[in-house]
């Protein structure tokens, strides 16, 4: 039986993936990938992720270079959410890597504090100048 085959993959073949870096165990970011994506995660050893806006693989820091570079594979206890041990990359050393689209460390900056949400996170790269 192939390893792919343990995952349990939603109605349109995806499952869940949280990513989190090696070091700070920050949560980076919450994606997708189908069967493809996680086999080419294995394989090369970095993130590979489905858009499901594209439709499409989508290897993390194709356009931005903030790379995820895959340390550990974990799935949990009901085989349907795939858990990232990363080294988020592509970013000046020693200052905490871009894994957010919106310039940020994590894509979970906004904190709910006082009935509102809030962003708390710096942003670390203008977006303009991260995407062409």
């Amino acid at each position: 039986m192939n390893w792919l085959d343990d995952i349990k993959w939603d109605a349109q073949g995806l499952v869940p993936v949280i990513a989190q870096e090696v070091g700070s165990n920050d949560v980076l970011m919450f994606a997708f990938m189908n069967r493809e994506a996680l086999e080419q995660t294995a394989l090369r050893g970095e993130a590979v992720y489905f858009s499901r806006s594209r439709n499409r693989l989508w290897h993390k820091g194709e356009e931005s270079g903030h790379i995820q570079k895959v340390h550990e594979l974990r799935l949990d206890c009901d085989n349907d959410v795939v858990l990232l041990k990363v080294t988020q990359l592509g970013h000046e050393p020693d200052e905490p890597g871009i894994a957010c689209h919106t310039g940020r460390h994590s894509c979970f900056f906004q904190l709910y504090k006082d009935g509102a949400w809030q962003s708390v996170d710096p942003v670390l790269k203008d977006p303009a100048h991260i995407y062409k």
